[in-house]
This record gives C-alpha cells, sequence and structure tokens, in this order.
C-alpha cells in the first residue's frame, strides 16, 4: 500500500489475510465518504444548476458504495453487527440508546424490560 491512510500500522507478514481485506475496507469506506463530503460542497458552490445535479448524482452513488463496503464489513466482524444492529435505525436519542445498552434502563430510571421497575425497588 502506498503512503496514505491506506497505510498499514503492523508488517503485513505479520497480518492475516483476513485482516488486510478488512483494513481494505475502512479504507475505502473513509475514501467514499471523504469523497461524499467533496461532492456536498461542489454542490454548494457551483452556480450551475445542471452542474450541481450531477454531482449530487454522483455524491449518492459514493454513498451506495460506502454502504456496499459496510455491508460486507458488517458480515464479517460480529462486534460490529452487534453495534449496528443496537444503533442504527432507532428513533430515541443515541445517548439513550447507549445508556439503555450500557446499563438495561432508558437514562431515566425506568427498565428496559417492559415492567415498571418495582421489582427491583423490593429488593432494597
Amino acid at each position: 500500500m502506498t503512503a496514505s491512510s491506506g497505510d498499514l500500522h503492523e508488517s503485513a507478514d505479520q497480518l492475516k489475510p483476513e485482516t488486510i481485506d478488512r483494513h481494505r475496507a475502512v479504507v475505502s469506506i473513509m475514501e467514499e465518504l471523504e469523497a461524499v463530503d467533496w461532492y456536498d460542497q461542489r454542490v454548494d458552490a457551483t452556480s450551475d444548476p445542471e452542474l450541481a445535479k450531477i454531482l449530487a448524482h454522483n455524491r449518492d452513488e459514493e454513498k451506495e458504495h460506502a454502504m456496499m463496503t459496510l455491508e460486507w464489513l458488517r458480515r464479517r466482524d460480529p462486534k460490529l453487527d452487534e453495534h449496528m444492529r443496537t444503533y442504527l435505525f432507532t428513533t430515541r436519542s443515541v445517548l439513550d440508546v447507549e445508556h439503555t445498552a450500557a446499563h438495561g434502563s432508558d437514562g431515566d430510571g425506568t427498565a428496559n424490560d417492559g415492567s415498571l421497575g418495582i421489582g427491583s425497588l423490593m429488593n432494597k
């Protein structure tokens, strides 16, 4: 790999092929999201409406590429899969979701098991 965000932090001969492939995927996602940012800026900066539409189309293709690669990575990393299932496609505050995942309650003292939490008071 060349000198860039794609550099390995350890010697390639010490890494499993799967680790190197996951690294390739991570770097690819980073590059795709960077391209999304660049296209966003170009869409904002252009005064030509047709060019803005073309650039927005190109930007959205980069988003598709990033998500395809993220899905590939999710399928190979059980912990990433677990976190994605916890945080993605929720409507609650992300911090509330994190609190529930870490502590088993919604952050307001209510239990996450559907009960009112009264049973826990009986043990005191």
